[in-house]
């Protein structure tokens, strides 16, 4: 190798963007753009790696963690809890202003809890949570904006696939992820309900009162969600008290969820079939996509771009505030064409390495990076969630309405992302706690 680390940084980075933009699935772009590089600077004898890497890696017991997850999300979605969660939720905060805003964000943080997904979490609520809010006269961008921005919190309560693929690709405890995003999480949560209550105060017309209930609903209300409690606390309970690995707390939330379906009596031939099949191609996803990642890892660590990376920002003299704000910003503007966990593998090779000799706490980094790509799926033109949603609503909501109800949106997971990087200890103290 004659050339330079930032020099084959470039080039790396040439060839990934020109995979990428044949629209190749991201593992395979790569897997593809690792191995050209490798012919042409490192050698076809280390070509081999490939199957060294996809071999090591496939078979590593850590893998199951992601499958089983992406299943219990699966059969979760098929459970009927959603639906019940909403009602549950607008039912006990019908007496605060837009109470069908607050409690659609109230539905997907719970949703949240156990689906791992962005898209998976604002497609279900908004299924039914919008077209509701739309018949009791809701602006129609609230409705919208509010589910979609909930929705991200998908990817940030755990358990999330998102923080999976980072823990796998950064070599970071999964379970401690897991138990650091529930803070930022219900604060987030929080953040988004208190500017709907705000908007609402100062505009009634955007989300007028809802009817009200008797105390009877409400309590009736909460024994179709109980399921969702119940299965977050096996779940992270498990993993939080030491009494499971994060494989182990998989297993049984996988489990867990399919009881679920069967005492809700959502089991069917045809809805199970469909679970598996949808559980199936995202792991298949996932698979590809974490052994490309680790392809890229072994080639940016060969060709000395991580250590090249690190040793520059270590001599530069740029304050960490400068690294981690040029780092956000970064991610945000990736966010808005590439999904989150191709992000991460992407990314995280490249500057992890950088980051952790700078002595960012890695677990304070997931949560940052899970926020910044929150605000990315949501961020027009482009964000992936705003597609998504369009998908759902009904025709008189339009792409640019989707837009422009997200918008203050992204500004309130923003100022998110800026209470958890002033204060660092929402994102740590909790693990701190864990059973070792």
């Amino acid at each position: 190798m004659l050339l330079e680390w930032y020099w084959l940084g470039l080039i790396l980075t040439i060839l990934l963007s020109l995979t990428l933009a044949t629209g190749m699935p991201a593992g395979f772009a790569m897997g593809l753009s690792s191995a050209v590089f490798m012919v042409l600077f490192l050698g076809p004898q280390h070509l081999i790696q490939i199957a060294n890497i996809a071999y090591a890696r496939g078979t590593d017991d850590l893998f199951i963690v992601a499958p089983l997850f992406v299943l219990m999300a699966s059969l979760v979605a098929y459970s009927g809890v959603a639906e019940a969660a909403y009602n549950a939720a607008t039912r006990w905060l019908n007496r605060v202003p837009g109470s069908l805003a607050v409690g659609s964000t109230a539905a997907c943080t719970a949703f949240a809890a156990v689906s791992g997904s962005a898209v998976a979490t604002a497609v279900t609520i908004g299924l039914f949570a919008i077209p509701e809010m739309l018949k009791k006269g809701y602006d129609k961008r609230l409705a919208v904006g509010c589910v979609a921005a909930a929705g991200t919190l998908g990817i940030l309560i755990p358990p999330s696939i998102s923080m999976i693929i980072f823990g796998i690709i950064t070599e970071t405890s999964i379970g401690q992820l897991f138990i650091a995003g529930i803070i930022p999480g219900l604060i987030t949560a929080a953040m988004i309900g208190g500017y709907i209550v705000l908007v609402s105060q100062l505009q009634p017309r955007l989300a007028p009162r809802a009817g009200s209930f008797t105390w009877q609903e409400r309590f009736s209300s909460l024994r179709s969600v109980w399921g969702i409690a119940v299965l977050f606390l096996l779940v992270m309970g498990s993993m939080y008290t030491g009494a499971a690995t994060p494989t182990e707390a998989a297993a049984i939330g996988a489990t867990g969820a399919f009881l679920l379906m069967a005492m809700n009596r959502q089991i069917s031939g045809s809805r199970l079939a469909e679970a598996l099949f949808r559980s199936a191609q995202t792991s298949a996803m996932v698979m590809f996509l974490l052994v490309g990642g680790f392809i890229l890892s072994y080639v940016v660590a060969r060709a000395g771009i991580a250590h090249g990376l690190s040793r520059t920002l270590m001599d530069s003299g740029l304050s960490p505030w400068t690294v981690i704000l040029a780092y956000n910003l970064l991610l945000i503007v990736l966010g808005t064409a590439l999904e989150t966990s191709t992000i991460i593998v992407i990314t995280m090779p490249i500057l992890f390495p950088s980051f952790k000799a700078m002595g960012f706490d890695p677990l304070w980094l997931g949560v940052l990076t899970t926020i910044n790509s929150e605000i990315g799926t949501i961020s027009p033109p482009a964000g992936l969630v705003l597609f998504s949603m369009k998908s759902v609503t009904p025709a008189e909501i339009t792409m640019s309405d989707i837009m422009w109800g997200v918008t203050p949106f992204c500004f309130v997971l923003a100022a998110s992302l800026i209470v958890m990087m002033l204060f660092p200890s929402l994102s740590t103290w909790l693990p701190s706690l864990m059973a070792r």
